[in-house]
């Protein structure tokens, strides 16, 4: 097979081969692997790093991800058999492509790129949940207290009222007490005061006062 190595970059190769008649149906073994110079006394296919296989249609292939500057050896055989000294081809790699190096740094500062956007995104959502909790936790806080303040000044008024109520009625039983000890004989008096409903009815006198008021009538008349 005359096969030959064409379009040889830092990272790819074409290898190009004639059609085989008994490889009707079946596939073509592309087989390649870097210094050669350990193969030479070998051909067998465990040899050999790596292998592709082509359908009989194709009598071309191209090898990717290579290593630049680098001695290959590379063999074409049918269905998976040994290759021989006449199937195979050494070609050497370029240096590395300069678009090759520049998709390269391209990927790695997409790389970092993405990595520094998630993060910033991470400490972002952290950095804003951290912020929600902290205002929520003060308008819970300004609530309270809005809600104490104001329990307090519904309860002032009562509190006052209650208490003035308290020492009024202290001060009218002092005084009723200091009354009765001064003037035993005006507690009634002071009682229908206190209770103007009282005046209004008429005093009937008692019984004694109506025997009374004869004798002395009669007393005076003696006399």
């Amino acid at each position: 097979m005359r096969i030959t190595v064409q379009n040889i970059t830092g990272s790819t190769a074409m290898v190009i081969w004639p059609k085989m008649a008994g490889c009707v149906d079946s596939f073509y073994s592309i087989m390649y692997h870097p210094n050669w110079n350990s193969m030479l006394s070998s051909y067998s296919r465990k040899s050999f790093q790596k292998e592709e296989r082509v359908p009989t249609t194709r009598s071309s292939f191209v090898v990717e991800n290579l290593t630049p500057l680098t001695t290959y050896i590379m063999c074409v055989t049918c269905q998976s058999a040994n290759p021989s000294s006449d199937q195979c081809r050494v070609f050497n790699t370029l240096e590395r492509d300069p678009a090759s190096a520049s998709n390269t740094k391209k990927e790695l500062a997409l790389g970092i790129w993405l990595t520094s956007s998630v993060l910033l995104l991470i400490i972002a959502a952290v950095l804003l949940y951290g912020c929600l909790h902290l205002l929520c936790r003060r308008r819970r806080e300004r609530l309270h207290e809005r809600n104490a303040t104001s329990k307090q000044q519904h309860e002032g008024p009562w509190t006052k009222n209650a208490a003035y109520t308290s020492d009024e009625v202290s001060r009218q039983s002092q005084q009723t007490q200091d009354a009765e000890e001064k003037h035993p004989g005006s507690i009634q008096l002071a009682t229908i005061i206190e209770n103007p409903s009282v005046c209004n009815e008429p005093i009937v006198p008692s019984s004694k006062s109506q025997e009374r008021v004869p004798v002395i009538g009669q007393h005076s008349a003696i006399n």
